[in-house]
């Protein structure tokens, strides 16, 4: 439990950081992309004999890179490149499973997460990654702030954007697959989602806002793992029950006129 709780609030302080960037520059199913894609390399993994992480690290992050270099070059839309990288990662995973006899244990606490099977290992492979995230995020972080909002302004102002965006997508590869052990491939876009989308409709400064979604995120996690060890039930589903939970109430108070509509 004490590593479920660690792992799970720095997972869900990344997600929440990461896919608050996605969020702004509307690629909020991307994260769901990069999980699909990652699925893939779950399954790659154990045909292979190989930990299935590690391979999902490598054909999620080049699946990411490649997907977004063809988009950028050949102009395609951007929710056209994610359905690309969605539906491709969840064939190439089909086949391989086909190859390797069938579906195991294994790829069902892919799929659904096992945060409470966390190992001593996973749990500072998480906490490693997630503090390295944030310091590049603070390091860069007008830079990445000045193209997640005005992208042509900041070209005009030299910011190196492509760079920018090719970091932006080699972070939520990171994180997404390391997101994974806490709420599966399935559910993965819904920690990436649903608290920023909550947060951002409290209509605050962007600083404000990510404090709000860490906070709702950190609390979705926390609770819905001691609810899930209590009494015995799945802590992915609960973890997201509960953020849809705060989703719901945000939007009632906002109808009952409490919240800012802008």
């Amino acid at each position: 439990m004490h590593r479920a709780l660690i792992s799970g609030i720095a997972i869900a302080i990344l997600c929440s950081v990461i896919g608050l960037f996605l969020v702004l520059r509307r690629y909020s199913l991307f994260g769901d992309a990069i999980a699909h894609s990652s699925f893939g390399g779950i399954a790659l993994g154990l045909l292979a004999g190989i930990y299935p992480l590690w391979t999902a690290y490598g054909v999620s992050i080049a699946s990411a890179l490649i997907i977004t270099k063809i988009k950028d070059r050949y102009n395609i839309s951007g929710d056209a490149s994610i359905a690309v990288l969605l539906s491709s990662g969840i064939a190439v995973g089909l086949v391989i499973i086909g190859l390797s006899g069938g579906f195991t244990i294994d790829i069902f606490s892919f799929l659904f997460g096992s945060i409470l099977l966390v190992s001593v290992n996973d749990t500072i492979l998480i906490l490693s990654l997630t503090g390295g995230i944030l310091v590049v995020i603070l390091l860069l972080y007008r830079q990445i702030l000045y193209s997640t909002f005005n992208e042509e302004q900041a070209k005009v102002s030299g910011i190196p954007v492509e760079k920018i965006n090719y970091l932006i997508v080699f972070m939520a590869g990171l994180t997404v697959v390391t997101s994974i052990q806490l709420v599966g491939v399935l559910l993965i876009s819904a920690l990436f989602v649903i608290p920023n989308v909550t947060a951002i409709m409290y209509g605050k400064g962007f600083k404000q806002t990510a404090i709000i979604s860490m906070s709702f995120s950190i609390f979705s996690v926390v609770i819905g793992i001691l609810i899930s060890y209590i009494f015995d039930i799945t802590p992915a589903g609960t973890i997201v029950l509960l953020s849809i939970g705060l989703f719901a109430g945000t939007i009632g108070i906002k109808s009952a006129g409490l919240l800012s509509k802008h």
